[in-house]
């Protein structure tokens, strides 16, 4: 295998995330893991437009999808009423999962609100990530559920979707998610990790914020970044001696 191909999974929808891997990627920023997998070929990983509802606060999860389709009346009218996709997606999602919402980039009207992200707090979701909007802003915030949105909105759903299906690969935010994938979300905002390259992306991340925080020292420290960042071979080596 090259450095460039991508290791698949046999099953994309079957994403797992020890207790190992959540601390790991739990410690390792956003921007480093971006960094990772652009290294391994992926560039195309991020998740645009959004912003989070709480800054401070790290989102880590396996990702449960949802997709709308555009408004059209008929189609309103036969699949979202009663119990439809939206509604059982958020009933069914599991613990330590992130309800991902393919809105296509439309923030003109609610995907989530207060009841639906009140019943996936209570089944202990690690999130949520829309590319639409969030209505009942104040009250989602309320719950301290990591959530990601392209705004707030007070118009329902019904405005712009039509709830059509979950559990299927989406678009969210100008990138693909499938469902299993891995979620890390933080205040630069959120990327989607193959589940299969997860443990080497979150090392690599890792291993990248010991490097630069040293790098970081010696600049504080008043050297050049010539020769520093990226390090040489002197600076490499000094580096491995003190680090050993």
């Amino acid at each position: 295998m090259t450095s460039n191909e991508i290791p698949q999974s046999d099953d994309p929808s079957r994403g797992t995330l020890s207790p190992e891997l959540k601390a790991k990627l739990l410690a390792a920023p956003t921007a480093s893991l971006s960094g990772q997998l652009r290294g391994r070929g992926l560039d195309h990983v991020s998740i645009d437009g959004v912003r989070p509802m709480h800054p401070g606060a790290k989102l880590v999860g396996v990702a449960k999808t949802l997709r709308f389709v555009p408004l059209r009346e008929d189609l309103f009218a036969a699949h979202a009423g009663g119990y439809n996709a939206q509604k059982r997606a958020f009933d069914e999602v599991a613990e330590g999962e992130v309800i991902v919402i393919e809105a296509r980039g439309d923030a003109t009207s609610g995907t989530v609100g207060d009841i639906l992200a009140l019943r996936a707090h209570t089944r202990g979701a690690a999130g949520i990530v829309t590319d639409g909007g969030i209505r009942d802003y104040e009250a989602v915030a309320a719950l301290g559920l990591p959530a990601y949105s392209a705004g707030a909105h007070p118009a329902v759903l019904g405005r712009r979707h039509v709830p059509w299906e979950a559990d299927v690969t989406i678009g969210c935010g100008g990138t693909t998610v499938q469902p299993g994938d891995i979620i890390v979300g933080d205040a630069d905002g959120v990327i989607v990790i193959p589940a299969a390259i997860a443990d080497e992306v979150a090392d690599g991340a890792l291993a990248q914020e010991k490097e630069e925080g040293w790098i970081a020292k010696q600049v504080a420290d008043g050297h050049s970044l010539d020769g520093l960042f990226p390090m040489n071979a002197g600076w490499r080596a000094r580096f491995e001696d003190e680090n050993r």
